[in-house]
């Protein structure tokens, strides 16, 4: 009998867009399937921007994965071509942007239908801010300008996301009311610096680059408000 891969998901607080360390991003390739894994980098909540992509191509080279991009603005590929491209890669890290553009444009595409697919195929899936929202049931975001609910995620990650729990002003409170409200389902909150990893929805591993920065279980407490509960998290070391 085959056994069925773990579904893996990665939700990051920094990365090579923020950080000059690439801890979190070392730390995300040594748990990928392969060891020069393929990279596909997804910048759509950004518009494709093109600064985004270079810094993504001096990031990633050569010598630690196969890096490539997966550009939907100015689309190239067929719909057979893109399907092949993505179920091929080992990691598919999104970027930051808008989170609610990004849902849009990657259902317009079949793009949510593909990442599911490779997601069930063992295809370890990851982001920074909306790249982490994008994957749970909800999250907390400020694509529409203030900050509120989006009850609409591809839903590969039970619950909702809030990114930036700590480095945005009303960040904190504004999510403890979604939850609390009902808004949003219980969920996971990352400071940044912090890492979590998911194995068929289950919390694996947490890590962080930065000793002070955490990662928050946020819940309804049953009595009309909402309860954080910080869970350990390994520190990360450029030893490491």
């Amino acid at each position: 009998m085959v056994t069925a891969p773990p579904r893996r998901l990665a939700l990051l607080g920094g990365g090579f867009s923020t950080d000059d360390d690439r801890l979190l991003d070392g730390w995300l390739l040594g748990h990928a399937r392969a060891g020069r894994p393929k990279v596909c980098f997804v910048p759509t909540a950004s518009g494709d921007a093109p600064a985004y992509i270079e810094k993504f191509r001096a990031a990633f080279g050569p010598d630690d994965c196969e890096p490539g991009v997966l550009a939907l603005f100015q689309r190239e590929l067929s719909d057979d071509e893109l399907r092949t491209f993505l179920l091929a890669q080992d990691v598919v890290y999104v970027g930051g942007g808008n989170t609610a553009n990004l849902l849009a444009v990657w259902r317009t595409h079949g793009v949510d239908r593909l990442l599911g697919e490779a997601h069930d195929r063992g295809t370890l899936l990851c982001g920074i801010s909306a790249g982490a929202n994008c994957w749970a049931q909800g999250s907390h975001t400020d694509s529409f300008g203030p900050l509120t609910s989006l009850p609409d995620g591809l839903g590969l990650l039970p619950g909702s996301v809030c990114p930036h729990y700590d480095g945005e002003p009303g960040r904190r409170s504004s999510y403890l009311a979604a939850v609390a409200s009902g808004a949003l389902p219980a969920g996971w909150a990352l400071e940044d610096g912090v890492g979590a990893l998911f194995a068929d929805g289950a919390l694996a591993e947490a890590v962080t680059r930065a000793p002070r920065a955490r990662l928050f279980r946020v819940e309804p407490d049953g009595q009309g408000g909402a309860v954080e509960r910080a869970v350990p998290c390994r520190l990360l070391t450029e030893a490491q």
